[in-house]
């Protein structure tokens, strides 16, 4: 059975998790990228506004994933959207001068504490009672392994922990998050894309929304610069994440095809001609329209196969 055709079966049943009969494990993953996830923010309000969340067994985010997971998850995708050209938002959260004054480039303290409990509340409580599983997928800075966080998704400090674990990009987001003792960093490190995870967690299914065209290439590697800069930066925050950062299109690619080749997977993309997106874009209407890009290329690739059984 194909992943729409679970959807649909699903969709009919109005099935629930905990009270399948079909056997089948349906996953949503959530690439991120810092700004670039604006993309998959949109084709989460599509999933949203056409009520396919409860199909979905688990839900797994990276980095910037993790955080449109959560509003997916609570119930505020669609609500929430205009955070992502929010002047109050944007400016406040990411500005590439803060480097100079040696503070955090991308402030995830000040989105998720401050940000996402005063200014666009997010739903804690919503994601701790939604029956669909929550994923937020980081990076283990004393390994370099990927790491679920769903264990500490407990109360709405381990989810809010959680959230800046999976986006704290390093330098630009200052010193990893630590969890029970241990340093975490943004996953896109060691997994961009969670699917080695969900399929050891046993998904037969997977629904990926992803934030960059079929047509981008990889990522050059590292130049002298960046080792140096990171290089430093590791040795005296996150010892295990160098040799991650030097492969980290190595194990892009490596997931990427994971996913090409799994038989029950669909890829939902930005189209071909979509503007690519810095990790620290902020003008409005860039956002605003990549945002868009995400909803429809969403409801492109899902509405007419189950719309029809909502």
């Amino acid at each position: 059975m194909t992943v729409l055709q679970l959807l649909r079966e699903r969709g009919l049943q109005r099935s629930v998790p905990g009270q399948r009969t079909d056997g089948a494990r349906l996953v949503l993953l959530v690439e991120g990228g810092s700004s670039r996830g604006v993309y998959s923010s949109g084709m989460t309000v599509a999933i949203e506004r056409l009520g396919l969340l409860p199909l979905f067994d688990a839900v797994y985010g990276s980095s910037a994933g993790s955080l449109n997971a959560a509003w997916l998850l609570c119930g505020r995708a669609d609500r929430s959207k205009h955070a992502w050209w929010d002047p109050a938002v944007m400016r406040t959260t990411i500005d590439p001068r803060r480097l100079f004054g040696k503070r955090p480039v991308v402030d995830t303290r000040h989105l998720i504490h401050t940000i996402y409990t005063r200014v666009h509340p997010m739903g804690f409580q919503e994601i701790l009672d939604n029956p669909v599983e929550f994923h937020p997928m980081a990076t283990d800075g004393l390994t370099g392994e990927a790491t679920d966080l769903h264990p500490h998704v407990r109360d709405q400090l381990g989810i809010q922990t959680a959230l800046r674990a999976s986006a704290a990009m390093p330098v630009l987001a200052g010193p990893p998050v630590v969890i029970d003792g241990r340093p975490y960093v943004d996953a896109g490190l060691s997994e961009t894309i969670p699917v080695r995870t969900a399929l050891a967690q046993g998904a037969t299914h997977v629904v990926a929304l992803r934030t960059r065209r079929a047509d981008e290439e990889a990522g050059s590697p590292p130049s002298r610069v960046e080792r140096m800069v990171l290089g430093r930066w590791c040795a005296r925050h996150a010892p295990g994440v160098m040799d991650a950062f030097l492969r980290r299109e190595e194990i892009r690619a490596q997931d990427e095809n994971l996913l090409a080749t799994h038989p029950d997977c669909l890829q939902i993309r930005p189209p071909l001609g979509s503007a690519p997106i810095g990790r620290t874009e902020r003008r409005p209407r860039v956002m605003q329209d990549a945002l868009d890009v995400g909803i429809a290329a969403a409801m492109h690739d899902l509405r007419e196969s189950v719309v029809e059984s909502r």
